[in-house]
């Protein structure tokens, strides 16, 4: 039997996407589950680049963390970053429609392939500023910054600091608390 050819995969919207069970991630119509649940690393290091973020963030007044939420792209494609960073979002909607300036996605082995190709290729096209590659297993991560509407390699850190620019900000980010 041959490869199963994307034509016979079922193609879903936002709207069936409100209405499916669990977590999930919703890519041109294709849905994907976000099962099991994240390990206690994994949750971890999340909580620990949000307290970080928040911590950066605390005298801006345009800008806010995010932990997972829905970031709808399109009516086919509605992703949830594990930690953002979105600047002047003055909607009131329950999820966020503008790319946010930073993203961490946290690698487990149920999303890792998708994090580091696919999500990637969907963050550069929309224009988030700093992709960053989370790898909890080996204290480690990736960071990538947009430069000509491409991903530019900043370098692989586990205990440096960087600064992220966005918008008026220079904001110092230590990746040796996240561990």
């Amino acid at each position: 039997m041959g490869a199963l050819d994307y034509k016979y995969l079922p193609n879903y919207t936002y709207d069936d996407y409100l209405h499916f069970e669990g977590k999930w991630e919703l890519i041109d119509g294709v849905a994907f589950a976000m099962s099991p649940a994240p390990m206690k690393k994994h949750q971890k290091v999340s909580s620990k680049i949000s307290w970080v973020l928040e911590e950066m963030l605390q005298d801006c007044e345009r800008c806010e963390a995010y932990l997972p939420i829905d970031y709808k792209i399109s009516e086919t494609t509605v992703l949830q970053p594990d930690n953002s960073v979105l600047c002047d979002d003055a909607s009131d909607a329950s999820y966020i429609t503008k790319a946010p300036l930073i993203i961490f996605e946290i690698l487990s082995k149920s999303t890792a392939m998708r994090d580091m190709n696919l999500k990637y290729e969907i963050y550069q096209q929309e224009g988030v500023k700093y992709y960053i590659i989370v790898n909890s297993e080996d204290s480690m991560v990736k960071l990538y910054k947009l430069s000509a509407g491409k991903y530019i390699k900043e370098g692989d850190f586990d205990k440096q600091k960087y600064t992220f620019e966005i918008e008026d900000c220079r904001l110092e980010f230590d990746f040796s608390k996240i561990w």
